[in-house]
Order: structure tokens, then C-alpha cells, then sequence
């Protein structure tokens, strides 16, 4: 048991410090300086969070983490989808630098501020949502003794992790001082409308009470929308 716990940890901070620099790579390389004030901040936002969820969790629901560490998709069509959107966030992240550098579409202070908000906004949601559902797992799967989860984040839509991101994905390009940016992350929805949709053959085929909670909640990822 201790083995694994280690085992556990040594994965999520490899994973983290992973993240962290590639992030920051692909923020400051560029932008050419480490003035670049907005990518400090949208940083923070994001990584000194997580900080805290990791150790709420490594008390309280560690299966959750190790669900979370899984990367491999068994779907076909989730493999391709994770790959094109992983493409599309790369040129994503890459944008705000040089939009920094060259000063192509500055966002004024106070809406880059706005948007690091709902960034934040969004990963507290999604904090309710794995505090919810210790079966959210990373990629689309359904587990041995796996139930349905009608409560919390869960009766307001029936994918509310992806509800979550899409508030922070959205806001991202803003938060970065990017207008361009902006651009290549809007198609995200899309992207995520995609994998909802192959996800729900999925759970409908195979975790038991999928159907009877989908009939009870209407909307998949944007309530009163879709």
C-alpha cells in the first residue's frame, strides 16, 4: 500500500513539474522575456491550485488521483480526438508570447484580470466535480462497481468536468493577453462535443442507470443549450 502511494506520487510530480515547464516554455520562449506579467499570473492561477487539490485528495481519494494519471484512450475516436486538440492547444499556447512580443492585440488589465478569474472559476468547479465523482478518470472508461452520479455539478449537466474546462480553456486566451489566441482556442467546444458524444455510447452501453439518469438530465454540457 505504501509502495503504491509512493509510486503515486512520484508519478503526479514528475507529471506536474512536466506541465509546468512545457507551459512555461511555450509562454516566455515566444514572447522573448520573462516580463511577460499575464503568463506569471494565468500560471499561478493554475498551478498554485492544483497544489492544494493534489493534497486534498492524496487524504481524502487517492483512486481518483491514479485514475487521473491514466493517459492511454481505449476508443479509437478519443485517441484521435486528444490528439488534434493537443495539437490545437500547443499553437494555442504558443500565440500569447508572440502576441506579447509584438504587441499584435493587447488585452486591457482589468479583462485579463476578468479572465483569470473565471479560469479560476473553472478549476473550482472542476474541483467540485472530482470531489463528486471519485471515477473521473482522465480517459473514457468504465470501471468494475462504477455508478451513476446524479448529484452536485452532475445535476446540472451530465458532463460537467467538460463544462469546467470550457470555462477555463475559453478564458485562457484572454487571461494571456491575447485576442489571436483566442481564435484557436474557440474550436474546443467543438472538440468536446465529440468526445461527449462517443463517451455517451459508451456509458450507455455499459454503466448500468446511464440511460434512466440521461432521460432526468436533459443537457450534456451547457445548460439550457445542449
Amino acid at each position: 500500500m505504501q509502495e503504491e502511494a509512493s509510486k503515486l506520487m512520484k508519478t503526479i510530480l514528475s507529471r506536474f513539474m512536466a506541465a509546468f515547464i512545457v507551459v512555461a516554455l511555450c509562454l516566455f520562449v515566444p514572447a522573448g522575456s520573462l516580463k511577460f506579467w499575464q503568463a506569471w499570473v494565468y500560471m499561478g492561477v493554475v498551478f498554485l491550485p492544483l497544489v492544494a487539490v493534489v493534497r486534498y485528495f492524496l487524504k481524502r481519494d487517492p483512486g481518483l488521483l491514479e485514475r487521473r494519471m491514466r493517459v492511454r484512450e481505449k476508443e479509437d475516436p478519443q485517441k484521435r480526438i486528444v490528439v488534434a486538440a493537443g495539437i490545437l492547444f500547443f499553437l494555442g499556447f504558443l500565440i500569447p508570447g508572440l502576441d506579447y512580443r509584438y504587441g499584435w492585440s493587447p488585452v486591457p488589465v482589468p479583462l485579463v484580470l476578468a479572465a483569470d478569474a473565471v479560469v479560476f472559476l473553472g478549476y473550482l468547479f472542476i474541483f467540485l466535480v472530482f470531489r463528486e465523482n471519485s471515477y473521473a478518470s482522465r480517459i473514457v472508461e468504465v470501471e468494475a462497481g462504477q455508478r451513476v452520479i446524479t448529484t452536485g455539478p452532475y445535476a446540472l449537466v451530465r458532463h460537467p468536468m467538460y463544462l469546467g474546462f470550457t470555462l477555463m480553456f475559453l478564458a485562457t486566451p484572454l487571461a494571456l493577453g491575447s485576442w489571436w489566441a483566442l481564435l484557436l482556442f474557440l474550436p474546443i467546444p467543438a472538440f468536446l462535443v465529440f468526445r461527449i458524444k462517443n463517451e455517451e455510447e459508451l456509458l450507455a452501453r455499459e454503466l448500468p442507470g446511464y440511460i434512466e439518469y440521461s432521460r432526468k438530465t436533459r443537457y450534456r454540457l451547457i445548460p439550457l443549450v445542449w
